[in-house]
């Protein structure tokens, strides 16, 4: 049974005269004809009830018009969606995420996948970066949002965020009455940092610009979380050093100041091993167009 034939059918079923149906069709009135008589062969029923003057339906096609327009119907979707996942613009894409970009950069990214392509489904993992390198490389991740730099062979990176640094304090805390902080500043604190485990090349990054400065800090704990890293300074148990974005959720009693470091930035990157399939490439595009798009509302 050919769609071909089932569409002559559900044509003809409409017009009930031979010749608009054909026209409908765009074929001739034999090659109509035809097509239904092979497909009533196939069927071993007449579908039709023909006179010199009138076409009719007999029970047995009234019976099977319902089901051939839904045979027809679903055929047509399913070209659809195949040419719609050639095109890139269905499809699940997996990507893993560290805590500190929920506040902004993933929402961003979320909302502008929803708009343009709402049939692409997003599976989201918060994992540290060096699970997101791992999960890249084995093939359960598709990109990964991370904190950079990220040297892992294999795995390419795309910077989508700078942010300067901030010191979140307690509201009691000596130096909350302050203004930009210089890293000598907290010597002999009590500081809170992102564990090296969880990002090395952040952790690292971070430690030799805070040396650059002539400072030399007391970690208290290295945390995997800024949550919880935020947590225990509102405890008033020390003083926490993350990006700035990363801090615009700070408990009440909180309160952040900017920590001089020259030039130095956090970045954030995303990361991914091959673009190998048309959703892939729909979401890297979407980055690239993000970023560069000024009325847009930016990454960085």
């Amino acid at each position: 049974m050919e769609i071909k034939h089932l569409r002559a059918f559900v044509t003809l079923a409409q017009e009930l005269h031979f010749g608009r149906a054909a026209q409908q069709l765009s074929i001739v009135q034999p090659a109509l004809s035809m097509q239904i008589k092979l497909l009533e062969e196939e069927l071993g029923v007449r579908l039709f009830e023909r006179s010199r003057h009138s076409v009719a339906l007999t029970e047995v096609g009234l019976i099977f018009l319902p089901e051939a327009r839904a045979t027809l119907h679903q055929a047509a979707h399913a070209a659809d969606v195949a040419r719609a996942s050639g095109r890139g613009e269905i499809g699940r894409v997996r990507l893993g995420f560290v805590s500190s970009v929920l506040p902004e950069l993933l929402p961003t990214l979320i909302r502008s996948l929803h708009q343009q392509f709402p049939r692409i489904e997003l599976e989201l993992k918060d994992m540290p970066g060096p699970d997101q390198t791992a999960a890249l490389k084995n093939g359960q991740l598709d990109f990964g949002l991370m904190r950079l730099p990220a040297v892992a062979p294999g795995i390419q990176t795309l910077e989508v965020l700078r942010e300067t640094f901030i010191v979140a304090l307690h509201g009691d805390h000596p130096l909350a009455v302050c203004g930009t902080l210089h890293p000598t500043a907290l010597a002999n604190v009590p500081v809170f940092v992102l564990g090296r485990r969880y990002a090395p090349g952040f952790y690292d990054g971070l430690m030799h610009a805070v040396s650059t400065h002539g400072a030399q800090l007391e970690i208290a704990s290295e945390l995997g979380e800024f949550t919880t890293m935020l947590a225990l300074v509102s405890a008033g148990l020390g003083v926490g050093l993350l990006p700035a974005r990363a801090g615009r959720a700070l408990p009440a009693n909180v309160m952040s100041k900017p920590l001089e470091l020259g030039d130095y930035r956090a970045t954030t990157g995303l990361a991914w091993v091959d673009l190998d399939s048309p959703v892939k490439n729909t979401v890297f595009n979407l980055v690239n167009e993000l970023l560069a798009d000024p009325a847009a509302e930016r990454f960085r």
